[in-house]
């Protein structure tokens, strides 16, 4: 039986590779009503994120840059969803 790895989509931008690694790992996930990133505040799944844009830079970007960009995202995700009345989702 052919077994093949699942090979992650293409993304085209920087923000939108740094935001898919952040949901691999973890540190971020989606607001299952109203579709808002939202920081899950765990710092083992900020590790991992970060430790993946080191050593697995997307093409153009150097692992600094890729930190970079991990990081601005995750400083630009609040923790709340701020659709939903209580913030709580």
């Amino acid at each position: 039986m052919l077994m093949t790895r699942e090979r992650r989509p293409a993304i085209r931008t920087s923000r939108g590779w740094a935001i898919s690694v952040l949901q691999e790992a973890g540190a971020i996930r989606e607001c299952e009503e109203h579709g808002w990133m939202k920081d899950t505040a765990e710092p083992h799944a900020r590790n991992r994120a970060l430790e993946i844009a080191r050593q697995d830079p997307p093409a153009g970007l150097s692992a600094e840059q890729a930190v970079s960009e991990v990081r601005d995202v995750l400083d630009s995700i609040g923790d709340t969803c701020p659709a939903c009345p209580d913030g709580d989702c």
